[in-house]
């Protein structure tokens, strides 16, 4: 049987050199435009919630698009309401009736190791001290290529079920806002649920809550040798008044978020 692959959803921020737009093209990417207008992003969401809902009914095609605008700098992803807003414009019937016909099927993605760590707990310094700071172009190719080139040790993708049947016993006299939250929790939970969770995570959380609570799931080699791996990449941050303890702090809390997500669960 012939396999297909996604189409993947882009922020138009990633398109910063000419070969950069020919390479997702190749890899069946389609455009999600931003720094828009806020009547220029109505008609934009509005024209990708129409593709979206044309490729996954009438194209019989998966799509991969992100939870939320950017990967959280902490790890701690949550489903942005923005998103299904989006999804919910084109389609039939009502708000939940469109976001059952694009077969939301959560995906949790599971890096041992987060080559992108330290330049976010360097973002976190900078628009602590300066709150107008923002990313340079030069900064987001430079995150790219570290993402895409830098080590990430064991990666685990896990999908949840399809949310339909979840979706079917929602309210839907409901809010609309309140159902778009409803459902971003029920992506949540998903996600969350089917983390792979790594040594690392649980030193992380030991090592911030200054106890042993998680000790039976890593040795003392893992816990010696994640601690060095912290030490390097906060070595590798150059900073005017470089703050390793807030760093530091930053750091682990990438590595206990997901743990501490999948116990709420």
């Amino acid at each position: 049987m012939k396999k297909d692959t996604v189409e993947i959803a882009i922020g138009d921020n990633l398109l910063i050199y000419p070969w950069i737009k020919k390479l997702v093209r190749i890899n069946k990417s389609f455009i999600v435009q931003r720094a828009l207008s806020m009547r220029q992003m109505l008609e934009s969401s509005a024209r990708m919630s129409r593709y979206m809902h044309h490729a996954i009914r009438d194209k019989h095609q998966s799509i991969w698009i992100a939870q939320r605008e950017g990967r959280a700098k902490d790890s701690n992803d949550r489903t942005q309401e923005s998103i299904l807003k989006m999804m919910a414009m084109a389609g039939e019937g009502d708000v939940l009736s469109r976001l059952k016909e694009m077969n939301i099927v959560p995906l949790a993605i599971s890096y041992e190791y987060d080559p992108c760590d330290f330049l976010k707990a360097k973002e976190f310094q900078q628009k602590r001290d300066n709150p107008d700071y923002k990313k340079t172009t030069a900064d987001d190719l430079l995150n790219m290529q570290t993402g895409l080139m830098g080590y990430k040790g064991r990666v685990h993708l896990c999908t949840a079920p399809c949310i339909n049947a979840q979706l079917d016993v929602l309210d839907a006299s409901l809010p609309k806002q309140e159902l778009f939250v409803r459902v971003a929790e029920l992506v949540d939970k998903g996600i969350f649920a089917n983390y792979r969770l790594y040594p690392n995570n649980y030193v992380a959380a030991d090592l911030l809550e200054g106890s042993n609570n998680f000790a039976s799931h890593y040795t003392v080699e893992d816990r010696q040798r994640f601690a060095a791996y912290v030490d390097g990449q906060l070595a590798r941050i150059e900073l005017p008044g470089k703050d390793e303890d807030f760093l530091r702090e930053k750091l682990l809390l990438m590595y206990a978020n997901p743990l501490r997500n999948q116990l709420s669960v």
